[in-house]
């Protein structure tokens, strides 16, 4: 079953936000210190991942173009209009500092845009072969439960695009390999790598409060590098 790996990983999801419901007495020195601990290791692993790409330029034409179109379309104003939606009707307040929109949008941010999303639900397309996202449910279900107890119960609620954006992926992966080779199809991974890892980048700098930088904002320069990968293959061509 193609969205197996994607329906365990969002059950994951939403088993650990209930978990991290339960524990949120928690001191308002541990959320801080803890969340000062994820926004670190998140920044870090976007800076592996942003090294990855084979090539600058198309990280940053996709990073730029693909802010001009989130701006115009205002991913992160309806993010959190969703989140404020979600709220209105749950009625209440999230836990600790956050509330539900703040769980919903970082959250979603946080387990949309890894590496391990893409090509977790591209492999599970592929080859049916689920592993990616079995250890992404696991490492996704325990820090819902770290999530949940700082920022709020609106962390369960991400488990919906999170089955969303995976399920299209593995779908549309069943009928990639009609349309690019593998070595076109390596490179795609690389920048789509690379550009998330910037992305995450920016949800540690906000996770940290250093500055809000808008990443939903960013979100169709995944979509941009994955695009230019063929296109510049296609000049180079040409051009030699």
């Amino acid at each position: 079953m193609v969205l197996w790996g994607t329906i365990i990983n969002a059950v994951a999801i939403i088993c650990g936000a209930l978990l991290g419901s339960v524990f949120n007495r928690i001191s308002e020195g541990i959320r801080t210190t803890v969340m000062q601990g994820i926004g670190i290791a998140v920044g870090i692993l976007g800076l592996t991942m942003a090294l990855k790409t084979e090539n600058f330029l198309v990280l940053i034409f996709s990073l730029v173009l693909g802010g001009v179109i989130g701006e115009l379309i205002r991913i992160d104003y309806w993010l959190n209009q969703l989140g404020q939606w979600l709220e209105s009707k749950v009625g209440r307040k999230g836990n600790g500092k956050g509330n539900i929109a703040t769980g919903f949008v970082t959250a979603t941010l946080v387990y949309c845009v890894g590496a391990m999303a893409i090509l977790g639900a591209m492999d599970s397309g592929l080859r049916q072969n689920h592993d990616i996202l079995y250890t992404k449910s696991m490492l996704d279900g325990f820090s819902a439960i770290i999530f949940t107890s700082t920022l709020g119960i609106g962390v369960m609620f991400s488990a919906i695009p999170v089955f969303l954006y995976q399920g299209v992926i593995a779908l549309a992966s069943t009928f990639i390999t009609l349309l690019v080779s593998q070595e076109t199809l390596n490179a795609m991974i690389a920048e789509i790598t690379a550009v998330g890892g910037v992305l995450i980048l920016g949800i540690g700098i906000n996770i940290l409060e250093l500055k809000k930088i808008n990443v939903a904002n960013l979100l169709p320069a995944i979509i941009i590098a994955a695009l230019m990968v063929p296109v510049v293959a296609r000049l180079s061509v040409y051009l030699n």
